[in-house]
């Protein structure tokens, strides 16, 4: 599989283990369980699956109001794309 392919399909994979996760921590909102960490959550978003975590808090309306986890969010949002910015710009 070329690079690329494995890049976005990383993206994918993580994307949807985000989404799922965003859900579950929802889930349990609701019920009064525990809950999934923010550190998680951000993990997850880091590693690639904040395109997931960008439908999940939509979907689900979930960490929205948070305004310290969006920051944090902001941040990992605005990593990847300056990332990807810098690796459009130097090929």
């Amino acid at each position: 599989m070329p690079g690329n392919l494995w890049i976005a399909a990383l993206y994918a994979a993580a994307s949807l283990v985000t989404f799922l996760a965003y859900g579950l921590d929802k889930r349990r909102a609701r019920l009064g369980r525990r809950r999934i960490s923010e550190r998680t959550l951000h993990l997850l978003e880091l590693v690639g699956g904040w395109p997931g975590a960008v439908v999940g808090q939509a979907v689900f309306r979930h960490k929205l109001r948070k305004l310290t986890y969006m920051a944090v969010f902001a941040a990992i949002v605005a990593l990847h794309l300056a990332g990807w910015g810098a690796w459009y710009w130097a090929r």
